[in-house]
């Protein structure tokens, strides 16, 4: 039990305020950085909090995990703040000692050789170019039902409603791609396929015949797909007997 004055409050081992942890005492310089500015406050904090952690890790009967909460101040603003302050310094200092080139001014009366978007709005412009999977219609003479434009809209609709609706098929609790392999799958075919008709959109600058790379951006997805379910699958046994075995030995079954 820690020393308490004669009014039954705690002593305070460093003169801060903030009990000091039990296996290190703090030194005269160090009791002087501390007392004040920012030096103050970060130690007050990190010791506030290892001592919150303690004392409900104390209390708490429950034996898996605790699940521990801090009050957002000044936990969670001063760290937020910190890093915050961090990462605009960096880009202030980026944007004075590296300033971006500006080009000439664009000629409006000249259409650019290549027209791009953003770099993440490569996959939407890719799907605008599905214009071979359009199909012809032989009762209409051939004839495509929808211009390629608004196919490629229309594909745009179709691969945002299916990723729109993917939360409310997979409702489970698992937390690892290995405990649910076919949802994991289908998030890797997701992720190739976004990459693959991203380069479909710029194949006039990819050094890949044309049809071939067509071919790939709907082949990788399936085999990126069906590899990452079969090794999750086969891993899937072995984890939930390690995962059971480590619950088990934890809390044991009444």
């Amino acid at each position: 039990m820690p020393p308490s004055d004669e009014s039954g409050e705690e002593v305070r081992a460093d003169g801060t305020g903030i009990v000091a942890p039990d296996d290190e005492t703090p030194t005269w310089s160090e009791r002087k950085a501390r007392s004040q500015g920012l030096p103050r406050l970060t130690y007050e904090y990190f010791e506030r909090a290892r001592r919150e952690d303690q004392d409900l890790r104390t209390e708490s009967s429950y034996i898996e995990r605790d699940v521990l909460g801090f009050p957002t101040w000044p936990h969670e603003m001063i760290r937020n703040l910190a890093l915050t302050s961090f990462f605009v310094g960096m880009i202030i200092f980026l944007a004075a000692a590296l300033p971006p080139h500006i080009d000439a001014p664009a000629n409006p009366s000249q259409t650019p050789p290549v027209i791009l978007p953003d770099w993440y709005l490569y996959w939407s412009f890719g799907l605008l170019k599905l214009g071979p999977l359009n199909p012809e219609i032989s009762l209409l003479g051939g004839q495509k039902l929808m211009a390629d434009r608004t196919y490629g809209v229309l594909a745009n609709l179709v691969v945002v409603g299916f990723i729109a609706i993917v939360p409310f098929l997979n409702k489970g609790s698992a937390r690892r791609p290995v405990e649910q392999p076919f949802w994991a799958a289908v998030g890797v075919f997701g992720v190739i396929f976004a990459a693959t008709i991203s380069v479909l959109s710029i194949k006039n600058l990819v050094p890949v015949e044309p049809h071939l790379l067509f071919d790939l951006t709907f082949l990788l997805p399936f085999v990126g797909g069906f590899i990452a379910y079969a090794v999750l699958k086969s891993m899937r046994e072995g984890y939930m007997f390690e995962l059971n075995r480590r619950y088990y030995r934890l809390r044991p079954p009444k």
